[in-house]
């Protein structure tokens, strides 16, 4: 069973963009978890994390994106990166059906352009990688 990434959506609200995803994997939470909240598992399909303390108020720096802090932390299910000048990153995980997890991702940030497809890449290489692991 492989993954599905459903349609992203786009808001513009003055200088501020939100990108949101459903993502589906054929993958528990506990397998998907470490892939949002490790530096390995953000590494290994979104970029490397030179600094993730995983708490409530962390710091974390994301190389492609920029340094900041955890502001949202919840074990297995809730995973928000606040950086500088990169904006909000939030990645919320729920069960889909027995096996299964839904990925709800929501991207805010200021300027620039939508990266709907990029992000889409970097969706269907984190579920290639999920299909790979036991």
């Amino acid at each position: 069973m492989t993954g599905s990434i459903e349609q992203g959506t786009s808001q513009t609200h003055g200088n501020t963009h939100i990108l949101h995803f459903l993502v589906r994997l054929p993958r528990p939470m506990e397998k998907v978890w470490p892939a949002v909240a490790t530096e390995v598992g953000l590494a290994a399909w979104f970029t490397p994390a030179d600094v993730l303390e995983p708490r409530l108020g962390g710091d974390v720096t994301l190389r492609d994106v920029g340094s900041g802090r955890v502001t949202a932390w919840d074990v297995e299910r809730i995973a928000e990166y606040t950086v500088e000048g990169g904006g909000r990153i939030r990645f919320h995980l729920e069960r889909d059906g027995d096996t299964g997890t839904a990925l709800r991702f929501t991207h805010e940030f200021h300027g620039g352009e939508a990266s709907e497809q990029r992000w889409r890449t970097r969706f269907e290489r984190l579920a290639g990688l999920l299909e790979e692991r036991p």
